[in-house]
């Protein structure tokens, strides 16, 4: 084991003498450290402190990204259009830390700003909101589960639960009430079991995002939790969040402060109920922030390896703004979502006074409709100047055939006359 910062007592030569050169009592302090460590420390593991006890370099977004939305979302770094007279500057680096972030218009689809969209990040429990668009609309809110104990196999170690346990029966609207509110993952491994298991909801998930245009997820885990392999992107998790909100559901539960949840059954056969809150503090607030004016949802992570994660949605003045960020180096108490919070102001601000650096495209559903619509429109076009499917098709056959009997008639002129001449 090594300290980049310490060494061995060495024999030197010292004034006055020889002999080993004596250490402060802060080096000794430190090599028994490194002793004790080290003989708690598997055989062959390493252990280092960086020089001057600097934190480790932080990350860089790779030089070349996806370019879905726009050549310029590709690009690393802060990327916002050219600011028209009145609009507002964006805030500062020291103002947003995140590694990734974006800004938009949740119906046009324009993105405002972005900051290194498509870099392939852990995406923590945001990546419920793809859980959600993708199982949500398979069962009625009234159908029950009677929760198995295999039901919820398999969760993460500290995984946020909602408190749900076997042998115990919920409804689906309980289920997602778990989800949303309280990023229950014991809520989305009995709602997976109730779709065929994890290993079918991740292949559904998936394909779900395949067909949003999601290219930079890879799904892993449905409830989002650290795992080798999985991540998503700024850009991504606001496709999730843009379709998902198409569903009334879905909009009903990310929009949900509180809630009485299912507890266990009292004596008397009734069932208990306790009280759970939106972990989203944008909507619900904490005693550090106030809920943000017109928020509207959508969904909150954290976990170790993706740090914080969040994607919201507001409306001001009939306008609505998705923000997406993720993983703020501001390590501060609810920074992700004073982060959101200064995103949504810049946002609103500057409506109609920035141009966009791109846009959310829509799902390959909408791609291939607006290609039959083209096809359809120019099939109809071939067929006013002479396609097979018009009326046109019927003033073209008479033109050919005239010009067919013309030549025959032609042709049997002549033959007439060199038989007359032959004659």
């Amino acid at each position: 084991m090594t300290f980049a910062d310490s060494t061995d007592v060495t024999p030197s030569t010292a004034p006055g003498g020889t002999g080993p050169r004596r250490r402060p009592a802060r080096t000794l302090t430190a090599l028994a450290l490194a002793t004790a460590l080290a003989s708690a420390l598997p055989a062959g593991a390493a252990f280092a402190v960086p020089k001057g006890n600097k934190q480790p370099k932080a990350p860089a977004p790779p030089a070349k990204m996806s370019q879905v939305g726009g050549e310029r979302l590709g690009l690393p770094g802060v990327q916002v259009g050219r600011l028209k007279a009145g609009a507002p500057r964006l805030p500062g680096p020291d103002a947003l830390t995140a590694r990734s972030w974006i800004i938009s218009d949740a119906d046009s689809g324009q993105v405002l700003a972005a900051k290194n969209p498509h870099w392939r990040l852990a995406p923590a429990s945001t990546l419920k909101m793809l859980f959600a668009d993708t199982v949500l609309p398979k069962f009625p809110k009234n159908e029950k589960r009677k929760v198995k104990a295999a039901d919820l196999a398999g969760m993460g170690i500290g995984s946020s639960m909602v408190g749900i346990k076997e042998n115990l029966t919920y409804t689906v609207h309980d289920l997602w009430l778990g989800v949303f509110l309280r990023s229950g993952n014991d809520a989305v491994h009995a709602l997976s079991a109730m779709n065929g298991g994890t290993e079918a909801t991740v292949k559904e998930m998936q394909k779900r995002a395949k067909e949003l245009n999601a290219t930079d997820t890879h799904v892993v885990t449905p409830d989002g939790y650290d795992a080798p392999g999985q991540v998503s992107s700024a850009y991504d998790l606001s496709l999730f969040a843009r379709a998902g909100l198409q569903n009334a559901d879905f909009r009903e539960y990310c929009s949900t402060a509180s809630a009485q949840f299912p507890g266990d059954e009292a004596k008397n056969g009734k069932r208990k109920t306790f009280g759970i809150q939106n972990t989203n503090r944008l909507l619900s607030g904490d005693f550090d922030i106030r809920p943000y004016p017109g928020i509207e949802g959508v969904k909150n992570g954290s976990t170790t390896n993706a740090g914080s994660t969040f994607t919201g949605l507001a409306e001001r003045n009939g306008r609505k703004l998705l923000v997406t960020v993720m993983n703020p180096q501001k390590k501060e108490h609810n920074e992700g979502y004073r982060e959101a919070a200064r995103l949504l102001d810049w946002g609103f601000a500057a409506a109609g006074k920035v141009e966009p650096v791109g846009r959310l495209v829509g799902p390959q559903s909408e791609d291939r409709a607006a290609k039959r619509r083209a096809d359809a429109k120019n099939d109809a076009q071939m067929g006013m100047h002479g396609a097979p499917d018009g009326s046109g098709s019927v003033l073209t056959a008479v033109g050919i055939g005239g010009g067919a009997l013309a030549l025959v008639g032609l042709g049997a002129a002549l033959v007439l006359r060199r038989r007359r001449a032959g004659s």
